[in-house]
């Protein structure tokens, strides 16, 4: 032991992927926190409000579909942004079984307030432009890798 990383060790702790992902992606979402929090969102919440400035309206199933995240992680997130009066749940005339998520008008108006977010991140990360949008290349190639069945001969069965 020591305090030396042992590098050559496959299962040494600075070397995992897991660890790394996980550390930057809690460290990144604080960055979000300070800037967030004065238009009372979380930050899942912003993911949604992300989707809905740039396409809504869109059913309950397309706004899992685009955020990744399954219905019952989405349902609690869309119930707290109808309550602080940012979107509205109606069926959808189209389709009565499905739910048609829209803005309201302070939901439209907040995006002006958001339109700030994302260069003060940056400020706040201290990486070019051009460094993030690499690092977002790869990460969503490692999300497109998760996504594919296991290798043959792989022990999952």
């Amino acid at each position: 032991m020591g305090d030396m990383p042992d590098t050559a060790d496959p299962l040494a702790l600075e070397r995992q992927v897991c660890f790394a992902l996980s550390v930057a992606s809690r460290s990144v979402v604080a960055v979000y926190r300070p800037l967030l929090e004065p238009m009372g969102l979380t930050h899942p919440q912003y993911l949604v409000m992300l989707a809905l400035w740039q396409r809504a309206p869109l059913s309950v199933k397309e706004l899992s579909a685009l955020l990744q995240l399954d219905p019952g992680t989405l349902s609690p997130l869309l119930k707290r942004l109808e309550a602080a009066g940012y979107i509205r749940r109606q069926r959808n005339p189209g389709d009565e079984r499905a739910l048609a998520v829209t803005l309201t008008e302070s939901g439209a108006a907040l995006r002006t307030r958001a339109e700030q977010v994302p260069a003060a991140v940056v400020a706040r990360l201290g990486m070019s432009v051009d460094e993030l949008q690499r690092l977002h290349e790869s990460l969503t190639r490692v999300i497109a890798a998760t996504r594919l069945e296991p290798a043959v001969g792989s022990d999952e069965d």
